[in-house]
């Protein structure tokens, strides 16, 4: 499957322009997550398509749009744009155990402003010979994955704007995979990844009901390969 074919036919989103965004994401980079249309801001336009997306059939309050965002939350109560750049590094994923406790992230589960993030893996270290081995994971089919997470919108006094996202990770320590990773004795986590069937369900749905779609992704539709150096 080509790149640029992955967002409308895994996401029914349009493909974000040629070049705007790079095969890897790294914190406080530019990324793209994907929203219900319906939480649109007039100051955060969508990332520019390639092609214009197919409308025929859609349902409009189910409508998907690709938006282009830091990866890394900014929190709305950071004071300067200098106190976001250290603090979105730490908010690139997020306990999803903690969405109704946490001052990050609180506001912007209650406000449903979830989102999805679209990526064809991630990567741990697997540390179980001794050192850091660091190792891919996808899916086994080769499709893209849509990971569940959430999106906020930073004002700053003169009027900057930053549009960012976080990923929400579930505990892992029984999964039959990614038990393996990560350091030893440490708790075990992972992006929630949502089956493909949810993604407007997620998008959607009331604060409690969307808790139900923090869980593990089954161990059996995962691959995991080291990456040679």
């Amino acid at each position: 499957m080509q790149l640029d074919a992955l967002y409308p036919d895994a996401f029914d989103v349009a493909a974000p322009e040629a070049g705007s965004v790079g095969r890897d994401v790294w914190p406080r980079k530019p990324a793209v997550f994907i929203r219900k249309r319906a939480a649109a801001a007039a100051d955060s336009p969508p990332a520019e398509p390639t092609a214009d997306l197919a409308t025929e059939g859609a349902k409009p309050e189910h409508a998907r749009e690709l938006v282009a965002g830091q990866f890394g939350l900014v929190p709305p109560w950071v004071k300067s744009a200098s106190d976001a750049k250290l603090r979105s590094p730490k908010l690139v994923n997020a306990r999803s155990e903690t969405v109704t406790t946490s001052n990050n992230l609180r506001g912007a589960w209650l406000g449903a402003q979830r989102c999805i993030v679209p990526m064809m893996a991630f990567f741990e270290d697997d540390f179980r010979s001794g050192k850091a081995v660091p190792t891919r994971i996808a899916r086994v089919d080769g499709k893209p994955m849509g990971v569940a997470g959430l999106w906020e919108r930073w004002s700053g006094a003169d009027g900057q704007i930053i549009i960012s996202f976080t990923l929400l990770t579930v505990n892992a320590n029984s999964h039959a995979l990614m038990h393996r990773y990560q350091q030893p004795g440490a708790e075990k986590r992972m992006p929630a990844v949502l089956n493909e069937g949810a993604y407007d369900a997620w998008l959607t749905a009331h604060p409690e009901k969307a808790r139900e779609f923090m869980r593990a992704y089954p161990a059996n539709w995962l691959t995991a390969n080291p990456v040679q150096k």
